[in-house]
């Protein structure tokens, strides 16, 4: 495998990881699930985010399968999302035996695109499942003033979105429930892992059952009940304590790791700007109400072949950009498991062009300068 002098990401160690890894390990003596770091990681992200419940997962997508668990879906029901999103957020549902139904996306966030979300409402949608690309936000007001009369949950997929905000409010905290990842390629990082939050407390009790096997466990730990047994569906949701213990040593430092990412994208925006002006590509649109976390910097260029060749003009000087993603509707699963409604257009155009550029935390200057300065002799800029 090539490796390059810019990578598309790389993990990194922000503070006290491997210390706490060792402590969890030689002083908690405990690497199962929901030992003391697992616990702090919990306490962390109910008290900065303001979200009823906060639980670890192994990962985003055990996060979204849970969220589809607790609303019940159903086979036969069906739930609304973009086409534009990874794998998870459809397969999800699909394990509950529903429907995906893909709608498309707007221009400028690429986000979903939240007028063409009732024209897709039938007897049988039950949920909603807004997913913030890139972490920018999705119109949630708009999206919930949809949701309410149907009475049908929201689900956000916040998997790139910890710390954005829309309307002073964190992504993952305004629907139902929301999804978050801490997959090596996000900004708060755990390698795998995930965090499901709760925001309606009609869901806290049965969401600690599902993500114990089923089992009231965490009730009898309480005191709550005297024993643990047996008493709905669930499975094993929990990360190793060891993967708490790296987390909660990344969370402790999720302000500098935040700051510096968007000091990034700002840079990145700043010295592309020219080319957005002068038509030759576009670039993230932050909305006014919106904050955005720094997580991701794209840039849209005009066609497919030109996509592809400025990716090789850039793996020439050894620095890694990406493509995402295959849209669901016009996948194998996706049109075995799904349906679209609409043509689609956006959607199939934005993932001809979309391209990602390098951002990873120990990105320095330097970096993105050279990222720039290929990217506009490509342009002849």
């Amino acid at each position: 495998m090539q490796r390059f002098d810019i990578p598309f990401n790389k993990p990194y160690i922000a503070g006290k990881e491997l210390y706490y890894i060792a402590q969890a390990v030689m002083v908690d003596e405990h690497l199962s699930g929901d030992g003391p770091f697992t616990k702090r990681c919990h306490e962390w992200l109910e008290r900065h985010l303001k979200c009823k419940k906060g639980l670890l997962t192994h990962s985003g997508t055990a996060a979204l399968e849970m969220a589809a668990i607790l609303c019940d879906i159903q086979p036969g029901d069906e739930v609304i999302m973009p086409s534009f999103t990874f794998v998870s957020t459809a397969n999800a549902f699909v394990l509950r035996g529903a429907t995906p139904v893909f709608v498309d996306i707007r221009p400028d966030s690429l986000n979903i695109d939240e007028k063409q979300i009732s024209s897709a409402i039938t007897s049988r949608t039950r949920a909603i499942v807004p997913v913030h690309y890139a972490g920018m936000s999705c119109d949630m007001d708009e999206i919930l003033d949809i949701a309410h009369p149907h009475r049908l949950w929201v689900i956000e997929d916040a998997a790139q979105a910890l710390f954005s905000t829309y309307k002073d409010r964190f992504l993952g905290t305004i629907g139902h429930l929301g999804c978050l990842s801490f997959h090596e390629t996000k900004n708060i990082i755990s390698g795998e892992g995930g965090a499901l939050l709760v925001n309606d407390e009609r869901f806290i009790q049965r969401s600690e059952i599902i993500r114990e096997k089923g089992t009231n466990r965490s009730q009898f730990f309480r005191g709550q009940v005297d024993k643990y047994t047996w008493v709905d569906v669930g499975s094993s949701y929990l990360p190793s304590e060891l993967v708490g213990a790296f987390l909660f040593a990344q969370l402790e430092q999720a302000e500098r790791i935040i700051a510096a990412r968007n000091r990034i994208f700002q840079q990145y925006y700043q010295q592309l700007k020219p080319l957005q002006d002068q038509g030759t590509i576009r670039l993230p649109l932050v909305a006014d109400d919106c904050a955005c976390n720094g997580h991701m910097f794209y840039i849209i260029t005009r066609s497919l072949k030109e996509r592809t060749l400025l990716i090789q003009a850039l793996k020439n000087e050894n620095i890694l950009a990406v493509f995402h993603y295959v849209p669901l509707h016009s996948a194998p699963a996706g049109q075995k498991y799904g349906r679209q409604v609409g043509d689609m257009r956006v959607t199939n155009e934005i993932s001809d062009c979309v391209l990602r550029l390098p951002l990873y935390y120990e990105m320095t200057d330097a970096d993105v300068a050279r990222v720039v300065r290929v990217i506009r002799q490509f342009y002849h800029v």
